[in-house]
């Protein structure tokens, strides 16, 4: 007489796979959204003050004579000229009391595995450097960094790996504005390959993110010396 197994986990029901499905892309959806907003970092500290035991945090406000001083000022000039280029996915403004940080994903900046600027990544700087140009005197150092995803693959012969890649990609950015006439000597080019990724989610999306130049725009304070970089 044959006896039939005991099931020692009952099935899932069906609709709970679709519903795991949906949680996932709405996850997704929300980082993604994440990734594309305009981030102000002492406004984000300041918020999760409240929820602590003792929230006495606050970030400390200076006084402003000129409004383009801030780099909140600046960074809402600089997102409408860019936008006129560039889709809300394609770049990332970060904001704090010191810098302003603008992050462009290489997917629309870089050739594919290369370094070399693209026709949109061309016209961005357009934008960008007269923009830089124009308020000189105010900023102390731009640093453009390089970053690359672990996932990325080197189709440029002459490039050896993906730190070289990150570090010719920042260089060409860097080249291009002294080309445009911002002076050399507050220019910085910092190569990370891939070792300060935005995102360690193994989600494709995500990843290619990871793909990416920084250009951090340093501000003076008003007695003329220049926060340390950060």
């Amino acid at each position: 007489m044959a006896f039939k197994k005991k099931e020692e986990c009952p099935k899932p029901p069906a609709w709970l796979t679709s519903f795991s499905d949906l949680m996932s892309l709405l996850l997704t959806f929300f980082i993604l959204l994440y990734a594309m907003s305009t981030l102000e970092i002492p406004a984000l500290e300041k918020f999760l003050s409240y929820f602590r035991k003792n929230p006495e945090f606050y970030p400390k406000r200076t006084s402003v004579v000129e409004p383009i001083t801030h780099p909140k000022d600046y960074a809402v000039k600089i997102k409408k000229k860019i936008s006129r280029v560039l889709p809300p996915w394609a770049y990332q403004i970060v904001v704090s009391e010191e810098y302003l940080k603008l992050r462009i994903f290489d997917k629309i900046f870089f050739e594919n595995g290369d370094y070399k600027l693209t026709p949109k990544g061309i016209q961005t700087l357009e934008k960008i450097a007269p923009s830089l140009i124009e308020i000189e005197e105010r900023i102390s150092s731009v640093r453009i960094e390089g970053h690359v995803s672990p996932t990325v693959e080197v189709k440029n012969p002459l490039i050896k790996d993906r730190w070289e890649l990150s570090g010719r990609r920042s260089t060409e950015v860097l080249r291009y504005l002294k080309n445009r006439g911002f002076p050399h000597t507050k220019l910085t080019a910092v190569a990370y390959g891939d070792t300060r990724p935005l995102y360690r989610w193994r989600q494709n999306i995500l990843m290619e993110r990871n793909n990416r130049v920084e250009i951090v725009i340093y501000f003076k304070k008003e007695n003329g010396v220049s926060e340390g970089k950060r």
